[in-house]
């Protein structure tokens, strides 16, 4: 059952290929053993940077579930997903991820995100963004509203 899936992705990689909308990446999110939504990689097409495949599909999902939360959703990757994808497959809540190639076989087809990995670890020779703290006293009033606000709702 679940290769059915992954097949289900590879065609969605496949055909954002063929529509020249990016790379070789395609996800599929599946709920009690029904496809909910699929994504391909929508970078060139788009010109956004954050429209991997898994992305795609996690915003199709939780818009056609009308739902943030997809704990009782698994999701089916043609590639062991970027830094970006993987955080966002945890801040969905998915408890199963499944993935075909790992990052050394995209990093072969010039998809290697070492860099990332490398920042993230504190292992980096050089950084790619440099970075700085600002204003922290004026963003920590908007912290305070929110732990303040009675109605607010946790994500």
């Amino acid at each position: 059952m679940k290769k059915e899936f992954m097949v289900a992705a590879i065609e969605e990689a496949e055909k954002g290929m063929q529509n020249g909308d990016g790379g070789p990446f395609g996800a599929v999110i599946v709920k009690n053993g029904n496809i909910i939504a699929v994504g391909h990689n929508l970078v060139l097409s788009t010109n956004d940077p954050t429209a991997h495949a898994e992305v795609v599909a996690i915003r199709r999902a939780s818009e056609k579930l009308n739902t943030f939360d997809l704990s009782e959703c698994e999701i089916y990757s043609t590639c062991e997903p970027c830094p970006m994808c993987f955080a966002a497959i945890h801040w969905a809540k998915m408890k199963t991820l499944y993935y075909g190639c790992d990052q050394d076989d995209a990093a072969r087809i010039g998809f290697d995100d070492k860099f990332i990995y490398d920042v993230i670890k504190g292992t980096a020779k050089t950084e790619q963004v440099t970075i700085a703290q600002l204003a922290r006293p004026e963003c920590l009033i908007l912290f305070e509203a929110w732990d303040k606000k009675e109605n607010k709702k946790k994500y």
